[in-house]
Parts: structure tokens; C-alpha cells; sequence
């Protein structure tokens, strides 16, 4: 694509896993190069997010997000699409990136390259989130009472979500290896990876895996929306709870956006409620009733063990 080679000199600084999100669809190479020099002249705040989920999701609640946050703080907001996670902390710890919503492994994987790095709020959902396996109805497979049980996948074709994905991979494998499962144990010697939670319960229920690990916010609702049928794939169990999603800034906004800057998008923030329309579409489609502060001490408990199944070194 001739874009992304002549582009790579005026957007220094962006990853180049950026490149393809950057492009629009359409409209000539000299308005692109005028508009990504103007962004470079002005104070412009990027915001992105680990793609977890569709596409059509994620480019409809992020720029949802960026105008609201440019109404609430007065800057220019402009939210930046990644291709996978690795993408997004590669971004932010360049630079690439200001403000970025992140899985619990991720944020700790991105405060690990960025000292200074503030965690911002989290989702009320994501004090106490949760992973959830699921089955294939002709797998065999039976909803199970505790965690031991998980030992029944041993042989099993089995999916995670993204390699780096906190509750479509970490502890999910971190319940396994309790029940004495390890990643050579599944059919064919390993797991698969999907990349995102819907392609994982679209995989299971299609029987091209017989199991699968889950967010179960995207479970929840992917079975409130009628994405799933019931006779094709079923929970079988569930994680205790665990920290997840939160929102991390850059250690430097202040200087670049003037003194106060942070708490005052940390306000903003937290100040989303369901009584004004513009939030209460965002806050929907987070699928939470609204933000909360996180500190990063709250995530000590995952990077002990993302450390442990070696995600963080």
C-alpha cells in the first residue's frame, strides 16, 4: 500500500503497527500528509485501546470517547486504532499513544516500559472481573463445580483469546495449570489463539474447537444479544474474581497539556453517568454503569502471575 511507505517519515514516533488504522478509506495523499503535519503542530491528545473485541465495536465506542473527552477537557481528541495488543504497548511505551484502555496483563506490561506511567480508572465491572470456559455441546463436556475440574479438557481442542489477553488467556491459564493442565495437553500438542473473545465463542459453537476461555462481559453479552445458541455451546465454569480493564496515561501529559491536566481527564473520567445521553452511550457499550478509581497496586496479584507463566519478564 503506497500510503503506509510514504507515510512512515511524517509520522515518526507511531508504531508502525498503527499504519494501516491511520489510513481512511479514501481521499488524496497530499490532505493526508497536510493533516497528520497540523496534528504534529497542534496539542492533540491519542487515544486507543487493545483490540478485544469486532472491529465495528471498538470504531464505534472509541471515537464515542475521544469527542467526549475533547468537549469535556478542550483539546483535540482523536482515537487511534492498533492491530493487536502488543501493537498498543508498543504505542504507548513510543509514545504513539496518551491514553490508552488496557487489559490488567497489558497495563502491567505497559507501566513495566513506561516508568511514571499513571493508571487511571477502571470500569465498575472490573474490580471483580471474571473468565468463564466454555464448551462445544457435543464436545462432551459437562459444567463442572470446582476448578479441578478443568482437568476433563486434557485432550480437547481448546482456544484462548489473544496471547496477551487477561481474561481470554492469563488466568484462564492459570486455572488450568491448578487443575494440572498444561498448554501441551490439548489436542495437537497446543492451544490455539483466536485474537478476540467473539471469535473464540464463534469457534467453539461452530465445533471447530470443543472449548474455549472467555471474558465473561463479552460472554454475557454476546448471549443477551442472540449471538450464541444455547444448543451449540455452553459455561462450564467459572473464574474466581480478579483486577482487569483500566485506563493508563502517559507520565508527561501535564507538561504537554498544562499543569493538572491528568487529573482533570481522570475527573472527566469518572464523572460519566447514564443521566447524560453522550455518556450513557459510551457507558453502554463499555457494558458498565460507570468508572472508578484503580490504583496500580490492585494489579501486583497479575503480574505475580503473568511472571509465573512467563507473559512478563
Amino acid at each position: 500500500m503506497t500510503f503506509r511507505i510514504r507515510a512512515t517519515a511524517v509520522l515518526a514516533g507511531l508504531s508502525l503497527a498503527l499504519l494501516p488504522a491511520l489510513a481512511p478509506a479514501a481521499g488524496p495523499l497530499p490532505s493526508l500528509l497536510g493533516e497528520a503535519k497540523a496534528q504534529q503542530n497542534t496539542k492533540v491528545l491519542r487515544i486507543g485501546a487493545i483490540p478485544d473485541q469486532k472491529p465495528e465495536l471498538l470504531n464505534r465506542l472509541y471515537p464515542l470517547v475521544a469527542n467526549e473527552l475533547s468537549r469535556q477537557l478542550g483539546v483535540k481528541v482523536v482515537y487511534v486504532p492498533v492491530v493487536n495488543y502488543a501493537a498498543a504497548v508498543t504505542a504507548f511505551r513510543t509514545g504513539g499513544l496518551d491514553l490508552v484502555w488496557f487489559g490488567s496483563l497489558t497495563g502491567v506490561q505497559a507501566r513495566l516500559q513506561k516508568p511514571g506511567a499513571q493508571v487511571i480508572a477502571q470500569r465498575d465491572i472490573d474490580a471483580s472481573f471474571q473468565s468463564v470456559f466454555i464448551a462445544n455441546t457435543r464436545s462432551g463436556l459437562k459444567p463442572i463445580t470446582n476448578v479441578k475440574g478443568l482437568s476433563e479438557l486434557k485432550g480437547k481442542r481448546f482456544t484462548f483469546a489473544s496471547e496477551s489477553s487477561t481474561s481470554g488467556r492469563l488466568m484462564p491459564q492459570y486455572y488450568l495449570g491448578q487443575a494440572g493442565v498444561k498448554l501441551s495437553d490439548f489436542a495437537g500438542g497446543a492451544p490455539g489463539f483466536s485474537g478476540s473473545h467473539d471469535t473464540v465463542i464463534a469457534l467453539v459453537q461452530s465445533g471447530a474447537y470443543q472449548a474455549g476461555a472467555v471474558s465473561e462481559e463479552v460472554w454475557r453479552s454476546s448471549l443477551s444479544e442472540g449471538k450464541v445458541s444455547r444448543a451449540k455451546v455452553v459455561q462450564i465454569w467459572k473464574t474466581p474474581g480478579y483486577p482487569n480493564y483500566h485506563w493508563i496515561a502517559q507520565p508527561d501529559l501535564d507538561k504537554r497539556f498544562g499543569k493538572g491536566f491528568t487529573a482533570r481527564m481522570k475527573t472527566a473520567i469518572l464523572s460519566w453517568r447514564a443521566t447524560n445521553p453522550r455518556q450513557k452511550e459510551v457507558l453502554a457499550l463499555f457494558g458498565a454503569q460507570r468508572f472508578i478509581p484503580a490504583n496500580a497496586e490492585a494489579y501486583s496479584s497479575i503480574e505475580q502471575v503473568g511472571r509465573q507463566i512467563g507473559k512478563i519478564r
